[in-house]
């Protein structure tokens, strides 16, 4: 078992999330504890109301919801009553027992999990401290668990590889499949949330990934004098489709203002994970001799890293970025170092396309194929020198009149006198 915490600020963003999986039949809620009611009794806004009841008594407080996860083996195969005991005993060790929480058992993934939604405000107004919480109390907990219920031990490298399950797996966004608001609230909730980038340009590198676009519009705009941010649904070609929706109007307020607080802590917070990234990089290029930038992208896929080259409207490629979706951090490559950079990635992609001239104008000693230094096993063709490339196009053989056609005789002019023998007045 693995047990997985994140603090957050937006209770009504967390709650917004399960309950949406509960409606499209991904999730189930299967546990209220201390809320008064039947689980089938409780609306929306009595969950969301019992919630903020807490949170108000403590403005100062900001930091105040908490979402959690337990994560099981794949081999395991868990009852709806096993998975309440489970949870009701984690929530008990680690201090919880007498907060008000919500469990949702998802079943959008190949293992049992569950998402707990809590806070850790009290009725006296005071807050639970969870600094450390997950190295002093939950790990313990769940330790005690596994033995408690027979269940498979996340230890050593099985921890490590369980502690990679994604607490929440995103699905593209497609339009008129659900509503436009509720989907890019969805995700832009969650990448803000738990993805770790410093720019705009790196959010929506992430955010293309589930066909969403975060626009300030162009730079001669009121919207982006006034740093305004809107998020739109992408089609399938990258086009924006439907309406647009003002930052502060979802859920989170995911406003340039409040990003931009975000790219500071970020660029400590993802510097544990930048050695990782270029390690699993380096491995790609290790297994081949030569490598084109198609198998370079694909076989980055199967890292769980996701690169998106930057060019131009000419077609040259300035810059690359490269989305950690393993550690859910994201670099420019010149971030990780010279060698990552889109200049040095793209020199040591093998050439697979032969230079454009045309080959008929190639002398037989031209045609020979030749190795570029550094690139064993690929090869391209030499195109000729410059005068040599002329003096083929333009043989005398090829612009010489015949001898078997006769020349048209040109007729003289006479002074003063034109051609039909009338005078010149």
């Amino acid at each position: 078992m693995v047990a997985k915490i994140i603090n957050g600020k937006n209770i009504r963003g967390l709650l917004l999330y399960n309950e949406n999986k509960v409606e499209t039949n991904k999730a189930e809620l299967i546990m209220a504890s201390r809320f008064g009611g039947d689980i089938e009794q409780l609306s929306f806004k009595n969950k969301l109301t019992r919630f903020e009841n807490l949170t108000m008594l403590n403005s100062r407080v900001k930091t105040n919801a908490l979402h959690i996860m337990l994560n099981f083996d794949t081999s395991e195969t868990i009852s709806t009553t096993d998975l309440q005991q489970i949870t009701a005993a984690y929530m008990e060790k680690i201090g919880f027992g007498d907060q008000p929480y919500l469990v949702y058992k998802h079943n959008d993934a190949s293992h049992d999990h569950v998402h707990i939604v809590t806070t850790n405000m009290q009725a006296d107004g005071k807050r639970i401290d969870v600094h450390n919480i997950g190295r002093l109390l939950s790990e313990p907990a769940r330790k005690e668990l596994e033995v408690e219920h027979g269940l498979v031990k996340a230890e050593g490298k099985g921890l490590k590889e369980a502690l990679g399950i994604k607490p929440i797996d995103l699905e593209k966004a497609v339009y008129g499949k659900t509503p436009t608001k509720r989907v890019i609230t969805n995700i832009v909730s969650e990448v803000t949330n738990t993805y770790k980038f410093t720019s705009i340009a790196e959010l929506n590198a992430v955010l293309k990934q589930f066909n969403v676009i975060a626009d300030r519009g162009r730079e001669d705009t009121l919207m982006f004098e006034k740093k305004g941010l809107i998020y739109s649904i992408l089609d399938k070609d990258g086009n924006k489709v439907g309406i647009p929706f003002k930052a502060s109007s979802l859920n989170g307020k995911p406003t340039l203002k409040n990003l931009e607080e975000k790219f500071e802590r970020n660029k400590e917070k993802r510097k544990a994970f930048k050695d990782d990234l270029k390690q699993r990089i380096d491995k790609v290029f290790a297994k081949y001799t030569a490598i084109s930038k198609a198998t370079f992208l694909k076989e980055l896929q199967q890292h769980k890293i996701h690169t998106t080259f930057r060019q131009n409207e000419q077609g040259f490629i300035y810059g690359l970025t490269f989305i950690d979706n393993k550690n859910r951090s994201v670099f420019n490559g010149s971030d990780l170092g010279k060698a990552y950079s889109a200049k040095d990635i793209t020199e040591r992609f093998a050439v697979t396309d032969k230079a454009i001239q045309p080959k008929s104008y190639l002398k037989p000693q031209q045609q020979t194929q030749y190795l570029k230094k550094g690139e064993s096993g690929t090869a391209y063709l030499q195109p000729p020198e410059p005068t040599k490339f002329l003096e083929t196009l333009f043989e005398k053989a090829d612009h010489e009149p015949s001898a078997a056609m006769p020349r048209k005789r040109r007729r003289k002019k006479r002074k003063g006198i034109s051609t039909d023998n009338e005078l010149t007045l």
